[in-house]
């Protein structure tokens, strides 16, 4: 590869870069901000609440239910007695726990969504680590909300000192998207590498023919 080669390729990869950047802010942008703006319109008293689209597009709501009915059937098999309504756990003998917005996991959906959307991979890979990824946040946050059911009704004297649950949750989820992130990012990179050295052999094979 010549030097003028090197400079398009080089050119190239740095608008790629940006455009990256700049379609992940926007995507994060309206998917967060969106979650944000459609929560003060499924909730009563909120600033945009709508009551037909709280009836009937509620999907906040879901995923509450979603998240706090296997939690509720996990703490259950270890031997406790759990109660439940639309937001709130209270295990007998143990914790109240209200599911609230900020429990949901939507601010790292948004941005898991954001950032496998904009990155530059087929639409194929890119389903399939949108797929995994939203599963994986979701089956850890029934963890969460299932583990401090548990841990609060067996160490009862801790309650008062697991006030960063949150903050904790966001840092563990985010280790593991960014761990996921990395193989697939690595993995498509090599796809890409590969069919561009393809298709360089096949030009060096059959230069074209200037007349």
């Amino acid at each position: 590869m010549d030097e003028i080669q090197i400079r398009t390729a080089k050119k190239q990869a740095d608008r790629k870069a940006i455009r990256f950047v700049v379609a992940l802010f926007i995507l994060y942008i309206i998917f967060s901000q969106g979650n944000i703006f459609m929560n003060s319109v499924m909730s009563p008293g909120g600033k945009y609440y709508n009551a037909f689209f709280a009836e009937h597009f509620d999907y906040i709501q879901g995923l509450k239910t979603a998240l706090i009915k296997p939690a509720v059937w996990i703490i259950k098999l270890f031997g406790f007695y759990a109660i439940h309504n639309e937001m709130d756990v209270m295990v007998v003998n143990g914790p109240y726990l209200r599911i609230n917005y900020s429990c949901l996991g939507l601010g790292v959906m948004s941005f898991l969504a954001a950032f496998v959307l904009a990155f530059p991979a087929s639409w194929k890979s890119t389903i399939k680590m949108l797929v995994i990824g939203l599963i994986s946040i979701y089956l850890l946050n029934i963890g969460r909300i299932a583990g401090l059911g548990l841990l609060f009704g067996f160490f009862q004297s801790q309650r008062n000192y697991f006030e960063y649950h949150h903050e904790i949750f966001n840092v563990l989820v985010y280790i593991v998207i960014f761990i996921m992130l990395y193989i697939w990012i690595r993995k498509n990179t090599r796809t890409i590498s590969t069919e561009a050295k393809q298709n360089d052999e096949k030009i060096n094979e059959n230069p074209p023919i200037i007349s």
